[in-house]
């Protein structure tokens, strides 16, 4: 099956000359539909260009990259603005909710400006998902952290995208709630069939995932299979190489 997210010779470099840093060094992987990954790395390895690259929120350098067999690199302004508003979801560590706006009004936003109506019924089932079902009057600031959060996943959900990019969502919530996220997350992937890749630096968070794909120096490194906190987290101290971790070949 055809990758619903494909990086094909990726290098993304910040600035000229002599300042000139290189992020993404020639990535090329593929993201396979229905699946979990997360992706990992040292401060500076390149897992947050990596998100921006494949969502089409920057530009590489130069390769390619594909969205729903899209080449999201050959797409203009407006049309990256509608990809990313239609065929992608976005969650974030900050959770980005307006503060006017009630959780319901927040949720369907995406499908307000993209001059859509809100299929109730799908909106009812992904709030009862969520368990915030209760709260969908409330504004932002009368939610918890970890309600907010589930708004904000709701949100990424609500147009049926094809992908859900998840950047550190648990950065700013406490063990309990973070916990709550990343189990709804997997929910996602199990019983919607949705395509999550979330980058994260906490083992404990990438072991939701199906496999762990590692950054170092702006290429990819190795590839986790069925990753736990352990594992993980020998990997990202340079300990010896455990079972499930292979070369990544695409």
């Amino acid at each position: 099956m055809e990758p619903v997210v494909r990086l094909d010779g990726v290098k993304k470099i910040y600035g000229t000359g002599a300042s000139a840093v290189t992020a993404l060094k020639d990535v090329s992987y593929g993201f396979a539909r229905g699946s979990f990954t997360a992706v990992m790395g040292q401060s500076g390895s390149g897992k947050t260009t990596l998100l921006q690259c494949a969502a089409g929120l920057t530009q590489p350098t130069s390769g390619t990259v594909s969205v729903g067999g899209a080449d999201v690199t050959a797409l203009t302004e407006a049309e990256l603005s509608a990809m990313r508003r239609e065929r992608v979801g976005f969650v974030f560590q900050a959770f980005n909710l307006l503060p006017a706006l009630t959780a319901k009004q927040n949720i369907e936003l995406p499908l307000r400006l993209a001059g859509r109506r809100a299929d109730q019924e799908w909106v009812r089932e992904l709030v009862s998902r969520a368990r915030i079902a209760d709260h969908m009057h409330r504004r932002p600031h009368e939610l918890s952290g970890g309600q907010q959060q589930r708004v904000a996943i709701c949100r990424a959900l609500v147009a049926g995208p094809e992908v859900v990019f998840a950047d550190e969502p648990t950065g700013n919530l406490d063990t309990r709630s973070g916990q709550e996220i990343l189990s709804m997350l997997r929910l996602v992937v199990d019983t919607l069939k949705q395509t999550v890749i979330l980058v994260t630096h906490d083992p404990a968070a990438a072991a939701h995932a199906d496999r762990v794909l590692f950054l170092s120096d702006g290429q990819v490194a190795n590839l986790m299979e069925a990753p736990t906190p352990e594992k993980v987290a020998a990997e990202l101290s340079g300990q010896p190489s455990s079972p499930g971790l292979t070369r990544p070949t695409s």
